[in-house]
Order: structure tokens, then C-alpha cells, then sequence
């Protein structure tokens, strides 16, 4: 089961429900077909993974398992992410800010070792991919959990009291901080949903733009992937908004203006302190093992 690639047989088809449904899904069965006796005991929304019904042979269904992978690979859903971070009028101490921070992060990498295909790539290339993205999926994360980004405790939790800065250099910092918090308002305009933030995400993630990758072309068929399953459940979900799929791709290009220094700068610089955050995600990616919250 650790590396997901289990023996998918007569006699070993009871022993993981993951591999067990990757398979399925890749010869065209429908998820709905599985027994839901046999599946781990969870509580959708109805109707959060559904897309329209139709031939199994149009994709329809197999995007819709696909979404759902993407949805429980969440390692903290968003209730988890504590009372705080759900009232944007409250303005959080900087150790919560960073500690908050540290837990998008932790979430961005253990949700991409655990969503399908991505562990099933070389670990240089996984290493490459999150390394890239990180500081996207970060901004992603935190219009998802609707992070207070209140400009005073973000600039103390920059440091800016015990090594100031000169003028100049405060007044970009805080168009940096206007930047970040544009994208995260942006987002939130536009009410995505869950399923919507984890085809994002995956869209994000698989980017064939990262420098040495094994099988480029394979990634970018992963992120084709993700765009029709987000089209699909777009088109779906809210027929009565026609231009939403394009609206929220539109919204991509424009997280790679939050520059990743300034959020390294932000949020991690009290926890890790010079260590570049691409060195941690390297970290934790070989390191194999999970990141468990006491709370």
C-alpha cells in the first residue's frame, strides 16, 4: 500500500480500496458502481462530486472519480483549519499567522503526494513540481480557509520591528502585501468551491514550465486532465453560469505575481529562518513521512 502501486487481482482486490479504485476508474467503471460498504466511511455533499450522467465512455464518470481523489487527498479539511482563520474581521497574533502559514504548507505537499498520478512520477520530477508551485497552491490554500490578511500583524510577523527597513523598501513590501491580498479577494469573488480549489490546484501543480523533468509532455497531460474535469464539473455544476470555467482559469496566470520571497519573507521567516522553503518541500518530499497536527 505504501507505494500505491498494489497487485490488483482476484485474491488481492479487497486489500486496497486506493489502488482498487484507480483501477476501476482507468478501464471506464463507474464510482457509483463501487459498494459502499466496501469504501472508506466519508460525508460528501451530495451532489459535490457529481457531474452529469451519461455514456462512462464520454469521461463523464471518470472525471467525476478523479475529482473525488483529488477531495480526499485534503489532509486538513477547511473546519480543521481552526475558528480564526474562518472570521476575516479578526485579526490574528503573528504566531498563529505563522503557524497557520506553516499548515497551508504542510497541506499543499501532503495533498499532492496523496492525489492520483502525482506519486506515481520520479521523485526529481515531484521535487521540481512542488518547488515551482509552491507559492501558488499557498495563495490557493489561503483563499481557500479565507486567511486574514491583516497588514499590521503581517508586517511584524516579517520581522520589520527587529531588523527595519528603509522607506523605500517598506512601501514595496507593502505593495507585495496589496498583491497577495488582491489574488486572495479575487478568489473569493468568484464563491470557488471545493472541488473547483482542488482542480485548481492540480491544474497549478502539473506544469510542465518546471526546469528538468523526465516526461514533460506526460505532465502536461496531467494538467489537460485536470482542466477538462474542472470544465466538466463546471459546466455541471453551474450551467447557469456560462463564463465561470474561463473566469477561473483566468485567475491562474495572475498567482505568479505574488512573489514566493515575499511570502517566504511573510510568514515562514520566524519558524525556518534562512532556510529557502524549496529546500524544506525537498525535505519533506523525501522524507516520506506524513504531517500530523495535535489539533
Amino acid at each position: 500500500r505504501a507505494n500505491r502501486n498494489c497487485p490488483i487481482d482476484q485474491h488481492h482486490r479487497n486489500q486496497c480500496q486506493y489502488c482498487r479504485l484507480k483501477k476501476c476508474l482507468k478501464v471506464g467503471m463507474r464510482r457509483e458502481a463501487v459498494q459502499r460498504g466496501r469504501m472508506p466511511p466519508t460525508q460528501p455533499n451530495p451532489g459535490q462530486y457529481a457531474l452529469t450522467n451519461g455514456d462512462p465512455l464520454n469521461g463523464h464518470c471518470y472525471l467525476s472519480g478523479y475529482i473525488s481523489l483529488l477531495l480526499r487527498a485534503e489532509p486538513y479539511p477547511t473546519s480543521r483549519y481552526g475558528s480564526q482563520c474562518m472570521q476575516p474581521n479578526n485579526i490574528m497574533g503573528i504566531e498563529n499567522i505563522c503557524e497557520l502559514a506553516a499548515r497551508l504548507l504542510f497541506s499543499a505537499v501532503e495533498w499532492a503526494r496523496n492525489i492520483p498520478f502525482f506519486p506515481d512520477l520520479q521523485i526529481t520530477d515531484q521535487v521540481a513540481l512542488l518547488r515551482l508551485t509552491w507559492s501558488e497552491l499557498f495563495v490557493l490554500n489561503a483563499a481557500q480557509c479565507s486567511m486574514p490578511l491583516h497588514v499590521a500583524p503581517l508586517l511584524a510577523a516579517a520581522g520589520l520591528h527587529a531588523s527595519p527597513m528603509s522607506a523605500d523598501r517598506v512601501v514595496a513590501f507593502m505593495d507585495h502585501i496589496r498583491i497577495f491580498q488582491e489574488q486572495v479577494e479575487k478568489l473569493k469573488a468568484l464563491h470557488v468551491d471545493s472541488a473547483e480549489y482542488s482542480c485548481l490546484k492540480a491544474i497549478v501543480l502539473f506544469t510542465s514550465d518546471a526546469c528538468g523533468l523526465s516526461d514533460a509532455a506526460h505532465i502536461e497531460s496531467l494538467q489537460e486532465k485536470s482542466q477538462c474535469a474542472l470544465e466538466e464539473y463546471v459546466r455541471s455544476q453551474y450551467p447557469n453560469q456560462p463564463s465561470r470555467f474561463g473566469k477561473l482559469l483566468l485567475r491562474l496566470p495572475s498567482l505568479r505575481t505574488v512573489s514566493s520571497s515575499v511570502i517566504e519573507q511573510l510568514f515562514f521567516v520566524r519558524l525556518v529562518g534562512k532556510t529557502p522553503i524549496e529546500t524544506l518541500i525537498r525535505d519533506m518530499l523525501l522524507s516520506g513521512s506524513s504531517f500530523n497536527w495535535p489539533y
